[in-house]
C-alpha cells in the first residue's frame, strides 16, 4: 500500500507519530524529472487516501507516472485504482501513438473491472484519481473528482485540472440528463449522498456519477517549473497560489511535500493529506550547462594570460 513506505520524524509541534506520516521521492535515469510525496491520516482515524509513484521505460522512453488517489466509503476503491490504473494504461496499445485515448479508455477499463469485483460487497466504495504521465518533452494530467493538480509555470500557479463537484452547470445538467438529481446535504451532494460528481466505483450511482476524465496536455519546457498532485486533504485550506509559493524554493519535492501536509495539518484540514510533486529539471540542467561553459570560459581566459 502506498502509504506504508516509510515513516517521518516528528516532534511535539509536528504531526503526531502515531498517525504514521510517510515521505520519499526519487529521480528518473535521463535526471529530467525528480519526485517526491508525502501522505499521512490528518486528523482521521483510517486512512483512504493512496498516491502512486512509477517510472516505466517504453520503446526506450522514460515514462513518468504519478497519482492521487482520495477513496470514499472506506480503502478499497482508492487501493484498487492505485494498483491498477497505470498498469492498464502501460499495457495499452496506443499508449505512445495515442496517449490521451489510452488514458480514457484505461481509466474506463479500470472503473469497470473495479465494479465487477465489488459484487459480493453490500457497502459502496469510491475514489478520486488525480494522475500525471510524463512522455518526453509531454505532461498529461488526468483528472475525476476532487483531488487536484496545480503547475508552476513561469512562477505563476496554474490549475491543470478541475474539482468535479454535483453543482457544476455541466455536471448538475449531465446528472439530471442521466435521471439523477442533485441536493444541498450540508454541501451539495449526487442523490444527497455524494459529494464528488465523478469518481471511481460508487456502484449504486454509477449511472451518474462516471469516471470519465478530463484529460489536458502540457509542454514540458524551460518555464514549466513544477507539478503538485494533492488530494483535498490539502487543497481545503491551502490555495493554489500558496501551495506554489511554499514549494517554489524548496529544489527537493520530497520536501516541498512534507512541507505542504505539515501546512495543511498547521490549518486544520480535518481529511487524509497525500502529496505527490514532480519538479522538472530543465531549468537545472541550462543553468548547469551553461555554469560549467562559463567555468570553461573562465578557464581558457586564464590559461591564455
Amino acid at each position: 500500500m502506498g502509504y506504508l513506505n516509510s515513516v517521518l520524524t516528528s516532534s511535539s509541534n509536528k504531526i503526531d507519530v502515531d498517525d504514521a506520516p510517510v515521505s520519499g521521492g526519487g529521480l528518473s535515469q535521463d535526471g529530467k524529472f525528480s519526485y517526491g510525496y508525502a501522505s499521512c491520516p490528518g486528523k482521521r482515524s483510517s486512512m483512504e487516501d493512496f498516491y502512486e509513484t512509477r517510472i516505466d521505460g517504453i520503446d526506450g522512453e522514460v515514462i513518468g507516472l504519478f497519482g492521487v488517489f482520495d477513496g470514499h466509503g472506506g480503502a478499497r476503491a482508492a487501493e484498487y485504482v492505485k494498483q491498477n490504473l497505470f498498469s492498464n494504461l502501460i499495457k495499452h496499445p496506443n499508449f505512445i501513438s495515442d496517449t490521451k485515448s489510452a488514458i480514457a479508455d484505461a481509466y474506463s477499463h479500470t472503473d469497470s473491472e473495479f465494479l465487477k469485483s465489488e459484487n459480493s460487497q453490500n457497502k459502496d466504495a469510491g475514489s478520486t484519481a488525480s494522475t500525471a504521465i510524463l512522455v518526453g518533452d509531454r505532461l498529461l494530467v488526468a483528472n475525476v473528482g476532487d483531488s487536484r493538480a496545480v503547475i508552476c509555470r513561469g512562477g505563476h500557479a496554474i490549475a491543470v485540472s478541475r474539482d468535479h463537484k454535483p453543482d457544476q452547470k455541466d455536471e448538475r445538467q449531465r446528472i439530471e440528463e442521466a435521471g439523477g438529481f442533485v441536493m444541498w446535504a450540508g454541501t451539495w451532494r449526487v442523490g444527497g449522498v455524494l459529494a464528488v460528481s465523478r469518481a471511481f466505483g460508487d456502484r449504486l450511482l454509477k449511472q451518474y456519477v462516471v469516471a470519465d476524465p478530463e484529460i489536458k496536455e502540457e509542454r514540458v519546457d524551460s518555464s514549466l517549473e513544477f507539478l503538485i498532485l494533492a488530494s483535498d486533504g490539502l487543497w481545503d485550506v491551502v490555495t493554489n497560489e500558496e501551495a506554489v509559493s511554499m514549494v517554489k524554493p524548496i529544489k527537493e519535492p520530497e520536501e516541498g511535500a512534507k512541507r505542504l501536509m505539515q501546512e495543511a495539518y498547521e490549518r486544520g484540514s480535518s481529511d487524509n493529506i497525500t502529496i505527490v510533486i514532480v519538479r522538472f529539471l530543465a531549468n537545472d540542467l541550462s543553468s548547469s550547462s551553461s555554469s560549467s561553459s562559463q567555468d570553461a570560459s573562465s578557464t581558457a581566459a586564464l590559461s591564455g594570460q
